[in-house]
């Protein structure tokens, strides 16, 4: 039996320029960020949905992420 990761669409805490959306978008659906901004930027009406978005959506916890610097911070 196959069991599916169970994710939840969060803001990204590290793959974000503005508020996280975008990266969290693609961290969700495992594609490049780059793409999904080409997306919002492409797509009409959509900075309204990215404030939206932006309101809705609970930022990831940063501990879920590894620490880039090699050091443990506790």
């Amino acid at each position: 039996m196959i069991y599916l990761q169970h994710r939840k669409l969060r803001r990204s805490a590290i793959d974000r320029s503005i508020a996280g959306v975008c990266g969290g978008i693609a961290e969700y659906l495992n594609l490049p960020s780059f793409w999904v901004r080409l997306a919002f930027v492409i797509i009409p009406f959509s900075l309204l949905l990215y404030i939206i978005l932006a309101n809705i959506l609970p930022i990831s916890p940063k501990m879920l992420y590894p620490d880039s610097t090699g050091i443990n911070n506790r």
